[in-house]
Formats: structure tokens, C-alpha cells, sequence
């Protein structure tokens, strides 16, 4: 049994402090993308949170970036920040009618993220579940939900995103509770501790034992050592592993996902 593909990488690749310090002195801000995706594996991206883009735009993307790198695209902040989710119908058909498709191959998951303040409602976020289309224009979709607030730390939450095959985002975040537990057929791991005391963020020791996870989850495992809702795991099967280093210390960013990228090769 094959072991799925891990794909390490940062959000977005526009941030001024990484001009001298991750891109070369000089570096043409145009050319950001490219030199990012030849450093990473995937990448993020941020700004679809906010607002909406032409297909050119995403076309474009596709072209800047070498064979095999994703891009997952957080979904428009109209699906997630309201107050009955089972009310967002058409933010989500035009959040995935807006082009998404122009990627093509590197199209990544499609990360559902939600405030600190949204509670769990069974009701509620069931029918949300049932809103994430599997396909558009023919082309299969992953989706991933990344929750922050204490009450989804139950079972019925679990068992409905299992259901759907919908990825629950383990986020290693001082300020959110995480949820450890697989339930789509990959995984979508956000590292929100970096420090920038380390050169990459994390230490070493962090780093291997990130990478150790990496490896268990792409291999269909459970990493041990974090926190799982249901004791119960899923059967081993094998699993693209997605990790991005999107934490305080921005800066270090880079520098951590090259370094873990190094760690799983």
C-alpha cells in the first residue's frame, strides 16, 4: 500500500517581510508566486477569503507553478460568518463558480474556516455539510472545515463530517482548542505556535516530530500525542497529507515549511 502524497507549504506569497529574507534581495514582486511554488509544495491562499477573482486570475496561478503543487483556497468569508449556515447557498455556488476550475490539476481543498464564536449545531451545520458540492464543472472537489470553538468537540460533529468525507482542520494553535480526529481521505494540518525566536518557527525537535505526523497521516495513520474526540480511529488508508505553516512569527514561515518539506522527502 502506497502512501499518499504530503505537500508542505506557507499562506499566500505576498508579505513585505519576506522580501530580503525569503525572496532574493530584488526579487520582482511579480515573480513572487514562482519563486515561492519552487520552494514549496502549496500554497494557501488567503485573499479568497475576502473577495472574489476572475478565472484569468486563477489560470494565471495555475501557469506560475511547476507540475504537482496545489493551491487550497480559503472560501469566501459569506459562506462561514453568518448567523444559519444552512442559509449559504448561493455564497457557496458562487465562491466555486467563480473560476476555481482554471486551476485545473492544482487545485488543492477548499478550506471552510470559521469564527472562534461560531458554536456547534448539529441541525445547522449538517445542512451546511450537505451545501459542499463534490464536483463543479466536472471537476472533483476536497473539502476541508476548520472550527474553533470548544462545543464541536463531539462526537455527532465527527460522525457528520466522516459522513460527508469532509476534512477536519487540526490546527496546533495557542488560542483555538484543536481536533485531531481523520475523517476525510486527507488531511489539513494548520501550524499557528511559530515563534520567531527559532529560524524556522518551530525547533528541530518540533519540526521531526511534525514530520513524523506527516508521514503517519499520509500513510493512513493517527499521529499519537494529540487531542482526538473518539477514541476509535479509522482504518489505515492512505491519505494526502497537507501541512501550512501559518503562524504568529510570519516571518519564519518559509523558512519552517523548507524545512519540514526537507524532513519528508
Amino acid at each position: 500500500m502506497s502512501n499518499g502524497t504530503i505537500r508542505v507549504g506557507i499562506g499566500g506569497w505576498t508579505y513585505e517581510p519576506w522580501r530580503g529574507t525569503f525572496f532574493p534581495p530584488k526579487w520582482p514582486a511579480k515573480r513572487e508566486l514562482e519563486y515561492a511554488a519552487g520552494k514549496m509544495t502549496a500554497i494557501e491562499v488567503n485573499g479568497t477569503y475576502y473577495s472574489g477573482f476572475k478565472p484569468a486570475t486563477f489560470a494565471n496561478w495555475a501557469k506560475a507553478v511547476p507540475d504537482g503543487f496545489v493551491f487550497t483556497l480559503k472560501a469566501s468569508r459569506f459562506c462561514t460568518n453568518r448567523k444559519v449556515l444552512a442559509e449559504a447557498a448561493e455564497s457557496v455556488g458562487r465562491f466555486v463558480g467563480q473560476g476555481i476550475v482554471e486551476l485545473g490539476d492544482r487545485l488543492g481543498p477548499i478550506l471552510w474556516q470559521f469564527m472562534a464564536t461560531k458554536k456547534f449545531d448539529a441541525e445547522d451545520f449538517g445542512a451546511f455539510l450537505k451545501l459542499l458540492p463534490a464536483a463543479h464543472e466536472g471537476m472533483a472537489l476536497r473539502h476541508a472545515v476548520q472550527v474553533r470553538h470548544d462545543s464541536f468537540a463531539d462526537p455527532a460533529f465527527i460522525a457528520m463530517c466522516r459522513a460527508a468525507g469532509v476534512a477536519i482542520v487540526y490546527a496546533d494553535s495557542a488560542d483555538y482548542p484543536a481536533i485531531a480526529d481523520v475523517t476525510g481521505d486527507f488531511t489539513y494540518a494548520r501550524l499557528e505556535n511559530g515563534v520567531e525566536e527559532e529560524p524556522a518557527g518551530y525547533s528541530p525537535a518540533e519540526l521531526d516530530r511534525w514530520a513524523a505526523a506527516a508521514r503517519d497521516w499520509a500513510a493512513g495513520g493517527a499521529p499519537e500525542g494529540l487531542p482526538y474526540v473518539e477514541a476509535a480511529k479509522p482504518a489505515p488508508a492512505p491519505r494526502d497529507a497537507f501541512v501550512f505553516f501559518i503562524n504568529g512569527a510570519k516571518v519564519r514561515a518559509p523558512h519552517g515549511a523548507m524545512a519540514l518539506i526537507e524532513r519528508v522527502r
